[in-house]
This record gives C-alpha cells, structure tokens and sequence, in this order.
C-alpha cells in the first residue's frame, strides 16, 4: 500500500506544484530594490506557467503490486515587464519595459488609465460650467 502512495499520480502532481511553488515566491514577480544616487529600482516581472500528468494503472503477473505508471511536467516562463521608480522626493513612476501591447485587450488594458484620467477631467469641467452659471444666474432648470 505504501509503494502505491509514493508512485501515485496525485503524489507526482504535488511535488511539480512544490517544485512550480518555490519557483513562484514574491522575490520572483517583485525584485529586490536596487538602490543608486537617490532612486530606487523595483524591478516588477509576469510568471506563467503550465503543469500536466498523466498515469495508468496496471498489473503484470511478475511484478502484481507495482501497478501504478505516470509522469508530471512543468514548464516556467519569466518576463521583465517594468520597473517601478521611487525617488526620494516621494515620486513614484512605473517604467514599462515590455515591447508595446500585441493585442486589442492588452493595449485596453493600458490605456484605461489615461481614458479614467479623461473622463474624470471631462466630468470636472462639466461640474464647473454648472457651478459656473448656476452663479451668474443663467441656470435653467
């Protein structure tokens, strides 16, 4: 019963996702700050990964307990994406270092900062014009 837990597919699943888990630590996605001349440098990277197994079970009448035939995989891919720079002003700046977004998703996703930025500016100055002529008495309801 023993040699079937050592040799059983679950077992080989849970040593890849250790494996998979001390590759994947905090150090690994937020890098050690590199400090010079008054700045600090964070360096912010993306992990991906992928895992499979399989197994069988099988029998054989000269080795009748050993049934159990299986094998686990994993693959790790790490990529720089930006630095994060902290001067000692107080000023933070995200550094990008990934080359421009390859896909309609990607390039929504980093222009939403800008898009939020415009339309609460545009919110703004409706507020204003509001404000603006509810003063000079030309508000009309």
């Amino acid at each position: 019963m023993e040699q079937e837990k050592k040799n059983s597919l679950g077992e080989l699943m849970k040593i890849t996702m250790e494996h998979i888990k001390t590759m994947a630590d905090a150090n690994t996605i937020v890098g050690t700050p590199i400090k010079a001349e008054g700045v600090t440098l964070i360096p912010v990277s993306r992990m991906s990964f992928g895992m499979g197994g399989g197994g069988t079970e099988f029998t054989t009448k000269q080795y009748p307990n050993q049934n159990f035939g299986g094998g686990s995989a994993a693959s790790a891919k790490l990529e720089p994406v930006a630095f994060l720079v902290v001067r000692e002003d107080g000023s933070v700046k995200l550094l990008p270092v990934a080359p421009p977004p390859a896909t309609t998703v990607d390039r929504v996703i980093e222009t939403v900062p800008e898009v939020v930025d415009k339309v609460t500016g545009f919110i703004e100055k409706q507020q204003e014009k509001k404000a603006q002529k509810e003063i000079d008495g030309d508000f009309v309801e």
